[in-house]
C-alpha cells in the first residue's frame, strides 16, 4: 500500500518569542515492512538530523530570531506492507528489557494491575500474541474512545478512572498493563489511514515482546481498534511512552501564551 500524509503543525504566539527548539519525530523510521518513497520536512529555522537513542529518525529544530508564529510541514508517500502476525522486525540496539522501566505516564496504579490481572489471570514470563490481544480487547472495553476527554499529559492510571480518551491514552494503559505482568511493550508513534472510522490519521499504539514459539520479538498492537498493525499504518518513532515518541516536542524563550493546531491527511495512493 501506499501512503500520502501530510502533516502541519503551527504554533501561535501572544507575543514575539527570542527562540524556539523542537524536537521532531516526523520522518518514518527505517523498518521492512515500510519505505519512504518520498519525504520532505520544512519549517523556519535550523534543522539538525540525528538518531536517537530508540533509533529513531529525529531532528532538532532551532529557530534563533524573533518570531510571533512557528510552522512545521512533514508530508510525503510511504510504501507499507502488512506484517506477518503484526510482527516487526527489532533490529534494535536496545534490549526489551530497556522498555520494561516505568514512567509518569505509565505508572501502574492498583487498577490498572487489576485491569491486568483479570485479562490475564495466570501470566507467563513472556506473552503470545493472543496474551497481548486479550490485553487490548480488555482496555478498549474499559476505556472508551472520545476526542478531547484527556490531554497530553494525562497518564495511565488517570484515563482508566476517567474511561475515556483517546489512542494515545489506550497505549499508555497497554503498556502499563505489560508492565505490571512484567512485559516489555513500547509506545508507538505514526500515523493511519483512517478509512471509515472517524478516528485522527496522527495514532498511537504499541509494541509488545511476545514469545509465540518459533517466532519471538516484536508484536504491534493497536488498542483503539482492537486489531494488530496492518499495512494502514505508518511508523514514526518508539519510546518508553508520549513523551519519548511525541512527534513534535520543544521549548521556547518569551513572555505570553501559545496555541498549537494541527492538521494530519492520510490518503491511500
Amino acid at each position: 500500500m501506499q501512503l500520502w500524509i501530510r502533516h502541519e503543525t503551527t504554533y501561535t504566539y501572544t507575543a514575539q518569542q527570542a527562540y524556539s527548539i523542537q524536537q521532531l519525530h516526523l520522518t518514518p523510521r527505517l523498518e521492512s515492512h515500510q519505505h519512504a518513497l518520498s519525504w520532505q520536512l520544512s519549517a523556519a529555522g535550523q534543522l539538525h538530523a540525528y538518531t536517537d537513542a530508540y533509533g529513531n529518525l529525529s531532528h532538532m529544530l532551532t529557530l534563533n530570531a524573533p518570531h510571533t508564529a512557528l510552522t512545521i510541514v512533514a508530508a510525503g508517500t510511504v510504501e507499507t506492507t502488512a506484517p506477518q502476525g503484526g510482527r516487526v522486525a527489532s533490529g534494535d540496539a536496545l534490549s526489551p528489557l530497556a522498555y520494561t522501566v516505568p514512567t509518569a505516564l505509565t505508572a501502574v496504579t492498583p487498577p490498572i494491575a487489576a485491569l491486568a490481572a483479570r485479562c490475564i489471570p495466570q501470566p507467563s514470563p513472556l506473552p503470545c500474541t493472543a496474551d497481548a490481544m486479550r490485553l487490548a480487547e480488555g482496555i478498549a472495553a474499559a476505556v472508551r474512545y472520545q476526542s478531547g476527554s484527556t490531554a497530553v499529559g494525562t497518564t495511565a492510571g488517570a484515563a482508566l478512572d476517567l474511561g475515556t480518551g483517546v489512542c494515545q491514552d489506550h497505549a499508555h494503559i497497554l503498556v502499563a498493563c505489560c508492565h505490571a505482568l512484567g512485559w516489555p511493550a513500547r509506545y508507538v508513534s505514526g500515523y493511519i489511514d483512517p478509512g471509515n472510522s472517524g478516528h485522527a490519521a496522527s495514532h498511537a499504539w504499541v509494541d509488545v515482546w511476545t514469545d509465540d514459539g518459533a517466532d519471538v520479538g516484536w508484536v504491534s498492537v493497536d488498542v483503539t481498534h482492537a486489531r494488530l498493525m496492518t499495512d494502514a499504518y505508518c511508523r514514526l518513532a518508539v519510546g518508553r511512552d508520549y513523551d519519548s515518541a511525541a512527534p513534535v516536542r520543544g521549548v521556547r524563550r518569551g513572555a505570553g501564551g501559545e496555541s498549537m493546531a494541527a492538521t494530519v491527511q492520510v490518503t491511500q495512493q
